[in-house]
Parts: structure tokens; C-alpha cells; sequence
């Protein structure tokens, strides 16, 4: 079981307070925030709605932090739920770690799922979030009873039919490609920048969510130092690699669910995104499932369209 302290003392990496924030329409800071034990790893874990309210738990994208779900979570919590997030391993206010792998991922996300209580709850996920979800609840069905997928199905549609001794030897081709980048990056830092060149530097991967947003997003997600403005994500990440990790080895959990799933997909491809279609999911979708593609809307599906989502989501679980 996790270990489990209140939240008091600032980040190392410190936090953009709430106080000072340009508001963005809908945006709500969460109501709570504390610290869960992952095996070494202090977890941020931030909860919006009534503490006594049935909990939700809430995974984030890669390179993305809790916050961005400071729209959705409210909608959610605010009929009745209890949402709770974290930030991943290496991302924001979490801890760094050595070395980063997607099981490790998992284990936080029960690390977490464990702090709540020992009952199965609705689980949702965006992005990295939405496969991590995918293993979890594969993994442990009796602690998942709703699944919700948003833009989290990646898939590769060239997926090498191999024997399995030869899987093996693709995995730790993965490994040694994983660690060779760790050595590499071991002393690298972010780039500073003023607020609105860190904007402009997320634009160009997201170009659909509008300026206002990304300045919420980095006085949430960024720190101010003497020589300018970060991200509070570890210089060692790179994008797509969280560890040694392909996107067909998640998609492959999707058929064998047997909880209520709800998979949404936003159909503008974007550079953050997966480039997934929905001829990639409709064949690997759990009897029973619901898959929802949204036209003209990117990977950010909580973001752009947070009421359509939010009804979505609370159709699945009342």
C-alpha cells in the first residue's frame, strides 16, 4: 500500500501559484492537493469536488500535468463526483526518477488508485494516460468498473507479426535505444523562455487550443527562474518515449476489457496526437463498448469540447 502524507511544503520545482492566473472560462484549480508514496517516487495528486463524493480517478497525457484537466474535472465533480489526478513521475510538480518505464507508469496509477480506497471506480485517461489506463485495467479489472478513453488508443498499423522469440529480441532493441537516450540526456536542462515563447513553443504542437489557454497552462505547468520560464518536465523525456514501450503493445489490452468502455477520438490529427483513425479502434473494441469520434476537434477532446465530453463521460457511469 502507498504511503500516504498531506501535502504542505512548495516543490523543489516551484509551483505557479493559482493566485495571479489570467482566467480562462470554466478553469477551476483543484479543491485539495497531497503526496502518495510510488516506491520511492512522491506523486502530486490533486482532487477537485466533495471529499465524501464517489471518487474518479483521472490520468493526464505525456508532457502535460493535472491541470489540464482544470475544466473537465470541475464538470465532472460538479455532479457529484470526486476527482482525483496526479502528476505523473517527471512531470510538473511529481518527482523526477532515474529511469522512466510505461509499467512504472501503471504502478503509480495503482499507487494512487490505492490511496482512494480499495473499491473499483471509474477510471478515465487522456493520451499517455488513456494507455496507461489500458494496461490498469487490463491488469486489474476487479479496480476499474468504467473505462474512459480519450485519444489514448494508439495504434501501429504495420504491427510486425513475429514469433515470440523474435518480440524478445525487439524489446530489448527498445531498451538498449531507451537507455542510450537516458546516458545522453543525463545533463541536459529545458530551454528558459519568457512566458509567451514558451506559448508559442507549445502552439506549434498544439495549435487548435488558443493563446489564453496555454498561458493558463504555463503559469500552472512552468516555473519562473532568474533566466526565464520552464516547463516543469524532466529534460531526460522525449516525445513518444516514456521507457522502453510500443503503441500496438496497449491497443492489443482494448478487446479483452469486460468493464463498461467509452473511447473518444478527436479526428483533427495534431503533433501531440497518435495519429490515430477510427479504423484503427472499431476492430479492437470490448463488446458493449461505445466509441464516439468527434469531427473538427484535435488530440486535446477534454479541452476543446469539455461539455461534450463531460456528458459523454457521465452518461457511461450513472
Amino acid at each position: 500500500m502507498a504511503g500516504i502524507t498531506v501535502f504542505d511544503p512548495a516543490p523543489t520545482r516551484s509551483e505557479a501559484p493559482a493566485r495571479g492566473l489570467e482566467p480562462v472560462p470554466g478553469a477551476r484549480r483543484p479543491d485539495r492537493r497531497r503526496q502518495v508514496d510510488a516506491g520511492g517516487i512522491s506523486l502530486t495528486v490533486w482532487e477537485w469536488g466533495d471529499e465524501d463524493a464517489p471518487p474518479f480517478l483521472f490520468a493526464h497525457g505525456g508532457f502535460d500535468f493535472a491541470g489540464t484537466f482544470d475544466v473537465l474535472a470541475p464538470l465532472v465533480a460538479d455532479r457529484g463526483f470526486r476527482v482525483v489526478s496526479w502528476d505523473q513521475r517527471g512531470h510538473a510538480d511529481s518527482e523526477y526518477a532515474a529511469l522512466y518505464a510505461w509499467d512504472a507508469d501503471v504502478r503509480d496509477a495503482m499507487a494512487v488508485l490505492d490511496s482512494i480506497g480499495p473499491h473499483a471506480i471509474p477510471v478515465l485517461g487522456h493520451s499517455k494516460g488513456g494507455s496507461v489506463m489500458l494496461h490498469l485495467a487490463d491488469a486489474l479489472p476487479n479496480r476499474v468498473s468504467h473505462l474512459v478513453n480519450l485519444d489514448g488508443m494508439p495504434s501501429a498499423r504495420t504491427s510486425p507479426d513475429v514469433p515470440d522469440h523474435h518480440r524478445t529480441k525487439l524489446l530489448s532493441g527498445e531498451i538498449a535505444d531507451w537507455l542510450g537516450h537516458r546516458r545522453a540526456a543525463a545533463d541536459k536542462i529545458r530551454r528558459p523562455g519568457t512566458i509567451d515563447e514558451l506559448v508559442e513553443r507549445r502552439g506549434r504542437m498544439n495549435p487548435r487550443l488558443s493563446p489564453d489557454w496555454l498561458r493558463y497552462l504555463v503559469r500552472i505547468g512552468g516555473f519562473e527562474s532568474p533566466d526565464g520560464w520552464r516547463w516543469k518536465i524532466d529534460p531526460a523525456m522525449r516525445m513518444g518515449g516514456f521507457g522502453p514501450w510500443r503503441p500496438e503493445w496497449s491497443m492489443s489490452r482494448l478487446p479483452s476489457l469486460g468493464m463498461p468502455v467509452l473511447c473518444i477520438l478527436g479526428l483533427e490529427i495534431e503533433v501531440m496526437g497518435w495519429g490515430t483513425v477510427p479504423d484503427d479502434v472499431v476492430p479492437n473494441l470490448p463488446a458493449g463498448a461505445r466509441f464516439v469520434p468527434l469531427d473538427g476537434v484535435g488530440h486535446f477532446v477534454h479541452i476543446e469540447r469539455p461539455d461534450v465530453v463531460a456528458d459523454l463521460v457521465l452518461d457511461l457511469v450513472s
